[in-house]
């Protein structure tokens, strides 16, 4: 039975006095919801690259789209929601939802940002009206495509890479959408897999709305109320915070390996950053045309390097919600690789933002010196492997390889951590081993792959694969090969990234960043990440630390001269 629309309301009460113990204390369950929400879909989820790779994201938005909670997962994914968010509320105002309506999409060219991140949005009704709206991002391990996991590093249009899925009713008023569930089914290489995490996206928006009703019993139109002060109140905090940086443009030029395509051409990156009376714009003139290859990024992508920065620049007191994020503003020429015209691939788009986050961060570092490190490792390498198992059965299955973290001016990088806008999980190899035909050789830290300096960037890792039957696709999606982590203040930059395959019959190949190939029965590949950037010089290093970094096999042999001065 379809029930009447929900009435929309948002509409702030006069003369309203809020308790600011309260105010605190419904912030704090508005963070607890949206964690809620995102245990629920990691510990529901079939896939391996979400329930171990923790490649979900869980959000609460106001009906206007703006963000309410988030909760601790992919910053990536938690700021390219927002303009998900709101494109289905263009497609499907809210005046129109109903009780057990859900809405998904994953077109680029619709507000999403790549095809295997699939947003479902379920409208939180209570009394009759809606009053926030439950968001749910997932990577999916396979939405069809050339390459099994749908991220061909060689994909020259977005039709190559999958399924389009622009703003739908994936269930309406409580009846599933079995023709949009048969046409996703059909497309994938998974499909009880990518059904089980649809299903879990599902379960975890159900979690969001069960809650919101729990709080709205509890507090009543006073919610709405709370949660207009609370963004208002991190908008205040974050124009509060930016007017304490220097006023002016910031500048900065970064750049990426390539595109996939054209192996000898690295990416250009160029930021300004300009703070000014409590806003941060920033404008991407100077950056590279979109390219051949699907390292191109769509809007909402600069949006999420803009957002993680602004939070990085304005400290962790501040509540994350839609407030913070208000001060940004933004300008990305159409044509570049921020803002590419259909039907330009994008599917690659993580390594893109990331790149361009690190020198959006470098912008502001000589102005922040305290808050911001030498440059990062900025590398999630994406090894994406499909095949068969031995009782033939089909598998697709992405591993994350992360690279160490830069130095600060007073301590080491963290070894081995995701960095930027990521926050992704390599898939442990007892996890790996009994799923798939490849066994783990290695996996440890790779000695001497931070930057050397007074205080040393953080290590990246080795990790070795061999193949028990292939053959193997394999999509190798690499950085940091030739645009290495710089250091700062006399720190010294990374080693570059590696990655070597080492065929059955004896030869060997050197992957120049990005490859498609196939791996066969008894081929081994070697993956060596880089590090982050060192900070300060040398030789002003603590001997105690040399000693230390020696005995741990952390960094090669810097010895401080007798004579010398700290």
């Amino acid at each position: 039975m379809h029930t009447a629309p929900a009435t929309m309301f948002y509409q702030r009460r006069p003369n309203v006095t809020l308790d600011p113990i309260t105010i605190d204390v419904v912030r704090h369950k508005l963070d607890g919801i949206a964690n809620e929400m995102q245990a629920t879909v990691l510990r529901s989820s079939f896939s391996v690259i979400v329930k171990e790779g923790m490649d979900a994201s869980s959000s609460l938005f106001t009906i206007e789209g703006e963000t309410i909670a988030q909760g601790m997962a992919i910053p990536i994914h938690l700021s390219t929601l927002i303009p998900m968010v709101k494109r289905i509320i263009e497609v499907f105002p809210v005046e129109m939802m109903r009780e057990g309506d859900l809405y998904c999409l994953n077109d680029p060219y619709h507000g999403g940002t790549h095809l295997p991140d699939i947003a479902v949005v379920m409208p939180c009704i209570c009394d009759g009206r809606v009053v926030a709206l439950a968001a749910v991002l997932t990577h999916h391990q396979d939405m069809g495509g050339i390459a099994p996991g749908s991220l061909p590093t060689n994909a020259t249009e977005i039709f190559q890479e999958g399924l389009r899925i622009p703003p739908l009713k994936l269930r309406d008023g409580g009846a599933l959408n079995q023709t949009l569930i048969d046409l996703i089914k059909i497309n994938t290489r998974l499909p009880d897999i990518i059904m089980g995490d649809l299903n879990a996206q599902i379960a975890s928006c159900h979690v969001g709305a069960m809650r919101i009703s729990e709080l709205w019993g509890a507090y009543g139109d006073d919610l709405i109320d709370i949660v207009e002060e609370l963004l208002n109140r991190s908008e205040i905090l974050t124009r509060k915070a930016l007017s304490e940086i220097p006023e002016g443009t910031y500048r900065n030029v970064g750049f990426m390996d390539n595109d996939g395509v054209n192996l000898n051409e690295r990416i250009r990156f160029e930021v300004a950053v300009t703070i000014k009376a409590g806003t941060m714009h920033v404008d991407f003139t100077g950056t590279s045309p979109q390219v051949a290859g699907p390292f191109n990024c769509v809007p909402s992508g600069a949006l999420a390097a803009a957002c993680y920065a602004i939070r990085i620049f304005t400290g962790p007191d501040i509540p994350t919600n839609g407030g913070c994020f208000r001060p940004i503003t933004l300008h990305i020429p159409e044509g570049t690789i921020m803002n590419p015209i259909f039907p330009a691939p994008v599917n690659s788009r993580t390594s893109t933002i990331m790149r361009s986050a690190t020198t959006l961060l470098g912008a502001l570092r000589s102005t922040l010196p305290t808050r911001l490190s030498a440059e990062p490792g900025s590398q999630a390498v994406l090894l994406t492997f499909g095949g068969k198992r031995h009782d033939g059965t089909r598998f697709v299955i992405t591993d994350i390889i992360v690279a160490g973290s830069g130095a600060c001016h007073d301590m080491d990088g963290v070894d081995v951590i995701s960095s930027d806008v990521s926050n992704s999980t390599n898939t442990p190899v007892e996890t790996f081993e009994p799923e798939f035909p490849i066994r783990i050789r290695r996996f440890g830290l790779r000695e001497g792959s931070g930057g050397i300096g007074q205080f040393r960037g953080g290590l990246g890792c080795v990790r070795e694969y061999e193949v028990l039957k292939g053959p193997i696709t394999l999509s190798h999606r690499g950085e940091r090969v030739f645009c290495v982590a710089e250091g700062y203040e006399g720190g010294g930059a990374s080693p570059p990234h590696e990655t070597k395959i080492l065929r059955a019959d004896g030869r060997s190949e050197l992957v120049p960043s990005k490859l498609e190939t196939v791996l066969n029965t008894g081929d081994r590949m070697i993956v060596r990440s880089s590090g982050g950037g060192g900070w300060g010089p040398a030789e002003s290093r603590d001997p105690k630390a040399i000693e230390e970094d020696l005995k741990n096999q952390k960094m090669p042999i810097i010895r401080v001269p007798a004579n010398s001065q700290r």
